[in-house]
């Protein structure tokens, strides 16, 4: 709690607090004055036989409300000042958080929804629980000088349930909480396990495992809506709790009014209390129970939830960060590689074996959803296989420094900002000749010329898919990674585009792997993988029309353009 509560804490800023807290002084005005103008009309206007000075009495309220109106505008106007800091913040540890656990092997543990639902519910969850905690003050201690000022042997009879009720109220929070945080974590593991279902979706259609989709998301779907329901359970203690502390002061107002009377209570003395528990002690009651029992109970659960997940200052308690490490060569091994979206899926890759040596050139080609990137993304480090190694140089890519390979996926990544600080993101170093020559290199030198040349600035929004993906490859190219795979990241390219791009990567020094979504990429490579979802065929583009069918029927199905214009590669 303490340190949920620094946190917290840190995010609140004096000038946005200061202004909060007088703007909060007039919008405690209409309750302050409810009770006294209510007694003092009935007093010394109506039942005095003076209705004009009742009316100018219950005027005062009108004058109250507007000027408590006002206050409530300003208290919302500065709320932002308070609360956006904290989701910043809290934004910056979980991203910082979810890369470094990457980069050390970790694996998805619901980054996700921390970032795109638990870090929201606190932010909201934030702002209510300082509406909520001014809004207590300001009704209660309103309420309290109120009645001080009309009788204070009211006070002696409401404030006792009043404070009885907090004080159940509290007796529930620690139930509370922790079937809060089982909610909480119930709602990560199902979006972990959501997660890998729809990241796999189009493997998992392919291999025919909705069934097995759909188990494993069947029990964090019932694990979520039981937590669901025990935290609906200890709501409905809240309405107890509202029933003590906001109908018993009342009643025992009413039962005592009589003997109020007999010891010099006017009729307009009691009628201003019971004004006083209606709009100031009973909504300062339903305000705190309602709003620590919901928001501010989300608050305290959830951001222990990523602080735990987090650690101090964003990084993961249980991740370190292994020190990058160079291979001794730029050979690519996969060995009895088996991988699955989950443990219930079936398999993509099955004892998968695989030799890339240095140099080479590799298509690999087959059916959509057959496992392609799959492959790429386990050569590339950013998925682990469940079984086997993948090696790269001897190292297993895990330990690797991202810098010696380079994945270029179908969606390329282009950010706001210059041209060069586009291109120069895997290679700040890079000079003015270098950035020309990889751009000349892919073709991307009449766009960049489009542009206005390197310092340029790019909006990414207004760029075409294929534009984005010249700007990517070019990145690429200057990165000069030993080893680059190609995702399908020229598919939004017309094929002249697509041979020069693949050709210049293939014309360096270095490793090339290119996932395919044309076989005319196959016909370029010295080498082509052929996957069908059962077994793999490595060869030429001869060896593989003559001994693979499903090669053969991927060459039947070309139509983007005539064989005769491609020119293959002689084999090294």
């Amino acid at each position: 709690m303490r340190r949920e509560l620094a946190v917290c804490g840190a995010a609140l800023r004096r000038r946005p607090l200061l202004a909060l807290a007088l703007w909060s002084l007039p919008e405690a005005l209409p309750t302050a004055v409810s009770g006294l103008a209510v007694a003092r009309a009935l007093d010394a206007g109506f039942l005095a036989g003076r209705p004009g000075t009742g009316l100018a009495w219950l005027a005062t309220l009108l004058v109250a409300a507007a000027v408590g109106a006002a206050g409530a505008r300003g208290v919302y106007r500065h709320l932002g000042d308070l609360v956006e800091p904290l989701r910043d913040d809290l934004v910056r540890r979980v991203v910082d958080g979810a890369l470094r656990r990457r980069v050390a092997g970790g694996a998805e543990d619901g980054a996700v929804a921390r970032l795109t639902h638990q870090v929201e519910i606190v932010r909201d969850a934030f702002a209510g629980l300082i509406v909520i905690v001014r809004s207590f003050l300001v009704l209660a201690v309103a309420a309290v000088v109120g009645l001080l000022a009309v009788a204070p042997a009211i006070l002696l009879i409401v404030l006792p349930p009043f404070l009885l009720s907090l004080a159940f109220f509290a007796g529930t929070l620690g139930m509370a909480v922790s079937r809060q945080r089982a909610y909480v974590a119930a709602d990560e593991r199902l979006a972990t396990a959501s997660g890998a279902v729809l990241a796999g979706a189009r493997d998992l259609l392919a291999q025919g495992g909705e069934e097995h989709g759909a188990a494993m998301v069947a029990a964090p779907v019932r694990e979520q809506a039981a937590a669901e329901r025990a935290l609906a359970r200890v709501a409905a203690l809240r309405s107890l709790t509202l029933a003590l502390g906001g109908g018993v002061p009342l009643l025992a107002l009413l039962a005592a009014a009589p003997t109020l009377v007999t010891h010099g209570l006017t009729a307009g003395g009691i009628v201003g209390g019971m004004t006083y528990v209606l709009r100031g002690l009973q909504p300062a009651l339903g305000t705190v129970v309602q709003g620590l029992g919901g928001s501010g109970l989300r608050l305290v659960v959830t951001l222990g939830r990523i602080l735990d997940a987090t650690g101090p200052g964003g990084a993961p308690a249980a991740a370190q960060r292994p020190d990058p490490v160079r291979p001794s060569g730029t050979d690519i091994t996969l060995r009895r590689v088996t991988f699955a979206y989950g443990p219930y899926a079936e398999p993509v890759l099955r004892g998968f074996d695989l030799d890339i040596p240095p140099g080479d050139h590799l298509a690999v080609v087959g059916p959509s959803g057959i496992g392609k990137s799959t492959l790429a993304g386990l050569v590339c480090g950013l998925l682990s296989p469940d079984e086997g190694v993948v090696l790269l140089g001897g190292t297993p890519v895990r330990r690797l420094d991202p810098a010696v390979r380079v994945l270029i996926p179908q969606e390329a990544y282009v950010f706001t900002g210059t041209v060069r600080e586009n291109l120069t993101y895997l290679r700040p170093a890079a000079g003015s000749a270098e950035i020309d020559a990889a751009v000349t290199a892919v073709g991307a030198d009449r766009l960049v010329a489009r542009l206005g040349g390197p310092d340029a600035t790019v909006c990414p929004d207004r760029l075409s898919a294929g534009e984005r993906q010249l700007l990517a490859l070019a990145r690429a190219y200057l990165a000069d990674a030993p080893v680059t795979l190609l995702d399908e990241a020229t598919c939004h390219l017309d094929p002249a585009a697509e041979r020069q791009v693949e050709e210049a990567f293939a014309a360096r020094a270095g490793t090339l792997v290119v996932i395919a979504h044309r076989v005319s990429s196959a016909l370029r490579a010295r080498r082509v993988l052929v996957l069908d979802g059962v077994s793999a065929a490595l060869g030429t583009h001869d060896e593989l029309v003559d001994r693979s069918p499903l090669y053969r029927e991927l060459l039947g199905r070309w139509t983007a353009e005539p064989l005769a214009t491609v020119h293959t590669q002689p084999d090294s």
